[in-house]
């Protein structure tokens, strides 16, 4: 099994920073893909930033120029740098990856979230 925990969660003012990190654990062959999801209340889950295994690296439109992905591949991380938040990036932050696992297969797997609170 894999898992995934995330940190960095808080409350904010608008024009602030947080940054969140995403360790994966568990018996990891390779991360395929990692990256970061939010969910605001009433709203579906939409893509923040993310590593895809095509190499790519994706960001929702609402946070290019703001917000920026990283990784430590050695730590199985990812980070989330977020500048110039607004009250609208308010939501739980959910991470996800896709895991190819030693001896199980691929797993795609969420991280339990964390809340990112911004005010006005």
């Amino acid at each position: 099994q894999v898992q995934l925990v995330e940190s960095g969660g808080g409350l904010v003012q608008a024009g602030g920073s947080l940054r969140l990190s995403c360790t994966a654990s568990g018996s990891i062959f390779n991360i395929n893909a990692m990256g970061w999801y939010r969910q605001a209340p009433g709203k579906q889950r939409e893509l923040v930033a993310a590593f895809t295994s095509s190499g790519r690296t994706d960001y929702g439109d609402s946070v290019k120029g703001r917000f920026t992905i990283s990784r430590d591949n050695a730590k199985h991380t990812v980070y989330l740098q977020m500048n110039s938040l607004k009250p609208e990036d308010t939501a739980v932050y959910y991470c996800n990856a896709e895991i190819a696992t030693m001896a199980e297969g691929v797993y795609d797997t969420w991280g339990q979230g964390t809340q990112v609170t911004v005010s006005s």
